[in-house]
């Protein structure tokens, strides 16, 4: 078997390639072709579907978060590989060279998958309310080993306003620590670094060719160190981001039709789903919405088919035409429009939203939301006051660390369509026969031909 490492640069496209000269200069060699997303093309789903070679309505990953019907409860970012369903590539490696051992170095579901190394960033909160930066990894030795080597996971520099190229310069840095000491058969490699950049400025953004140019040193270098070692290298991406001008909420529709469940706690209004006919879980440009009762089905898509930015109205044999009929999916699934996205908002004020949702919270929030990514304009001075809140915590005093914006017009790109004007990059370092244009469930097969074959 040969040694691969697989390098997802999320959102790569040929337009950012344009500024990453050293990437190029890499791809000039080997061979390079288009990547076909799936329906949701969001993180969660696109990583699955790469690692088991099914679609959602096998893998049951429909997206980064959805209803648990069981539970009435909404959940983003679980970590657990049990959730993926159908056999992985590294199992089926394994099964066929004992030998064969598997590295994951922050790609989704890390925990508990079965692999012979694992990092994926995972938070310690204690009681007093803070939020503490830490990793899980396995062996359990590995993380003080990468936190004593390079400081401590950066984490609010993985995901908030304050995500910079930090994040994916640690990742590589423990790439580099993980293949010099396990020396794993395939090495899985995640550096999110341009994903930020064009939610909060756009593709068409000048300021994404300094953006770009970030990523393409630590990446290049990375590719260079992990090819010097004797490794085939193969690039991949989950989707490509279209700039968006429009959000849309259908949440507030289903609240306006008499469908939505609310209740007052603490002075503000919180979503009651488990008690509503109908919500509404959004995520990037695609929303599940999930129905109580079967006869309300049909007041539900009179209310959504109305909705401005909506494309797509996805029911019975369309949804499960899309590969996304599963029983974490919404009984109605929405496609936006190509320059719209969907926000999990319910209220029709500010005053009335709750409390967490002027702060980063990936947990709490039943919606993927990219304003975490922003600092709330009408803030006069952010880091004084991000500095005083900060300060109130260490003190003992509870501070609630309230500085993102509600205004959805601030986000600037967004994903989840398949049918985008670019498309997703794959290279591989190794020349073997592409098509033009690879279905994203193919990734895997082209993984195990780069291990397997000569």
């Amino acid at each position: 078997m040969h040694r691969i490492a697989v390098i997802n640069l999320v959102a790569l496209t040929p337009k950012q390639l344009k500024h990453m000269p050293r990437l190029s200069a890499l791809m000039d060699s080997g061979n390079c072709c288009d990547l076909a997303p799936t329906l949701p093309a969001v993180t969660c789903t696109s990583q699955s579907t790469m690692l088991t070679g099914a679609l959602p309505d096998r893998h049951g990953i429909v997206g980064n978060g959805w209803h648990d019907r069981e539970r009435a409860e909404t959940k983003f970012w679980q970590q657990s590989n049990h959730l993926v369903h159908g056999e992985k590539i590294w199992t089926q490696l394994k099964r066929i060279d004992p030998s064969f051992t598997c590295a994951n170095c922050f790609w989704w579901y890390a925990m508990y998958a079965g692999v012979d190394v694992t990092i994926t960033p995972r938070p310690m909160y204690p009681a007093d309310g803070q939020k503490i930066p830490d990793i899980w990894t396995h062996p359990a030795s590995l993380r003080d080993d990468l936190q004593q080597a390079q400081g401590q996971f950066p984490l609010f520099k993985f995901w908030g306003p304050a995500a910079d190229i930090s994040s994916s310069a640690w990742i590589a840095n423990a790439v580099r620590h993980v293949d010099q000491q396990f020396d794993p058969t395939l090495l899985l490699a995640y550096l999110p670094h341009l994903d930020y950049g064009l939610q909060k400025f756009g593709p068409e953004d000048p300021r994404m060719i300094s953006q770009s140019a970030l990523l393409d040193d630590v990446a290049a270098s990375l590719i260079e160190d992990l090819m010097a070692r004797g490794r085939r290298i193969l690039v991949v991406n989950e989707y490509a981001i279209v700039p968006v001008h429009q959000s849309c909420a259908p949440n507030v529709a289903l609240r306006d039709a008499g469908l939505l469940a609310l209740r007052h706690e603490c002075g503000h209004l919180h979503l009651d789903a488990g008690a509503s006919r109908a919500f509404a879980v959004t995520d990037h440009q695609i929303a599940h919405i999930y129905i109580a009762h079967e006869s309300d089905t049909a007041a539900v898509l009179d209310c959504v088919n109305q909705l401005d930015g909506v494309d797509q109205v996805l029911h019975g044999e369309s949804l499960e035409a899309s590969g996304l009929q599963h029983p974490r999916s919404g009984d109605i699934v929405l496609v936006a429009q190509q320059h719209a996205w969907f926000r999990h908002d319910w209220w029709h004020s500010s005053n009335e939203a709750p409390d967490y949702q002027t702060t980063v919270d990936i947990h709490r929030k039943p919606g993927y939301d990219p304003r975490e990514l922003f600092i709330d304009p009408n803030i006069t001075f952010p880091r004084l006051a991000i500095a005083w809140k900060l300060l109130k915590r260490k003190l003992g005093m509870r501070s609630l660390l309230n500085v993102i914006p509600q205004d959805p017009n601030l986000v600037q790109g967004s994903h989840g369509r398949c049918d985008t004007p670019e498309s997703p990059l794959m290279w591989s370092s190794h020349p073997i026969d592409l098509p033009d244009s690879l279905p994203l469930a193919s990734v895997s097969t082209i993984i195990d031909t780069l291990i397997r074959n000569p």
